[in-house]
């Protein structure tokens, strides 16, 4: 029997444990809301349920989305209550009709400073709480934004809290994984466009593809300004993540003007002579990527590159052999252009792969070796 619950244990630990920051998130989320519900109760808060909800919204999933969550929060419910309460203090009203006009009143501009600045939408629900729930409970309106404000103070001060000090997820650990997932897609991406210069890609593919890798960075973007808060905030003392994510992103950059020559196969001639030297090009620079995802993941080191130098090396003295020989002189006008843009995107993703390799060492967590030193100046002297 105890075999048997082990090896349940086993295999249910398996999943969990690629989802810890989901599992580390899904406890942060019970405590604070555990927490906020027995601080609000013994403060004997009129509506302990906002405290509980505040929290749960100011808990995300790492300590600069919480820092942020919290602030725009924050400042929403305060206007909000303010103005709410402003508007039931300064117009007398009695009666249904005149609730109605005044519910308009209070929540037609701030639905519309929502709608331009979406980071106040509590302000709305805050007022709508504030005019309304005195009526229900036969309080004054000064009572209720006084009340609201204390239960989502409690809330989010809760929750904030709970972010720092509950298994704490930094946006810069989580920048890593992100930025280490959109390299592999890329090294995909890659491997998929050049084999596309042999037997062609239709646009539904090459759209997949480029989506795929869009929607890693919107993601990657996001986390960056996360980690950007908790800098600013001295919760974070990792490198600055400018350089980074600028680097993917004009990586990103050459795989589209690669995919743009990549749409319709070279000329049979072209192919022949190119297939081996894309194809060696295509396996260096994907493993080069894989490889740099996995040190970002691990934050071990760099991998060396010169295996991605050698291939664009070999793919050069081919071009020129090619050129010197004078079978491009009679390539068609398209077939032109994407040749030679294939062989400047090449050129500007090794420059790009060499930032790319300096920005990952900056966040490695061991020192460079000798041999990564020497290999680093023959690239500059290069």
């Amino acid at each position: 029997m105890a075999d048997l619950l082990a090896a349940l244990l086993k295999r249910l630990w398996g999943p969990l444990r690629s989802r810890k920051a989901q599992l580390g998130l899904a406890v942060r989320v019970t405590v604070a809301a555990f927490g906020a519900l027995a601080i609000a109760t013994a403060l004997n808060l009129m509506l302990p349920l906002w405290a509980v909800l505040t929290s749960l919204i100011v808990t995300q999933m790492s300590v600069g989305r919480s820092l942020k969550a919290t602030r725009d929060y924050m400042f929403g419910t305060v206007g909000g209550a303010i103005y709410g309460g402003a508007v039931a203090v300064l117009i007398p009203h009695s009666g249904e009709a005149a609730l109605l006009a005044l519910l308009v009143l209070a929540v037609a501009p701030l639905a519309f400073i929502a709608a331009i600045n979406p980071s106040l939408n509590a302000a709305t629900v805050t007022a709508v709480i504030v005019l309304l729930v005195p009526t229900m409970h036969h309080g004054s309106p000064l009572d209720s934004v006084i009340d609201r404000v204390l239960e989502v103070a409690v809330g989010a001060v809760t929750g904030l809290l709970v972010s720092f000090l509950v298994l704490p997820s930094r946006a810069h650990s989580q920048l890593r994984v992100s930025a280490a997932r959109a390299l592999e897609l890329m090294a995909a991406a890659l491997a998929e466009l050049l084999a596309g210069l042999t037997r062609g890609l239709d646009n539904d593919a090459l759209h997949q593809i480029q989506d795929g890798i869009g929607k890693a960075l919107v993601d990657l973007n996001a986390t960056g300004a996360e980690a950007e808060r908790e800098r600013a905030a001295h919760l974070s003392s990792g490198p600055d993540t400018g350089p980074l994510l600028r680097t993917i992103l004009r990586l990103r950059h050459d795989l589209v003007m690669i995919g743009r020559a990549s749409v319709v196969p070279l000329p049979y001639d072209l192919q022949m002579r190119l297939a081996a030297p894309l194809a060696g090009v295509s396996d260096a620079v994907a493993a080069y990527l894989r490889s740099m995802a996995a040190a970002l993941r691990t934050g071990v080191g760099s991998p060396a590159i010169w295996p991605v130098h050698l291939a664009l090396r070999g793919y050069a003295a081919e071009v020129a052999r090619l050129r010197s020989e004078g079978l491009t002189r009679g390539l068609p006008g398209d077939a032109a252009e994407r040749f030679f843009a294939l062989g400047f995107s090449l050129e500007q993703m090794r420059q790009d792969l060499k930032d790319l390799e300096r920005c990952v060492a900056e966040w490695s967590e061991t020192p460079p070796t000798a041999a990564t030193r020497e290999e680093e100046q023959a690239d500059r002297r290069d």
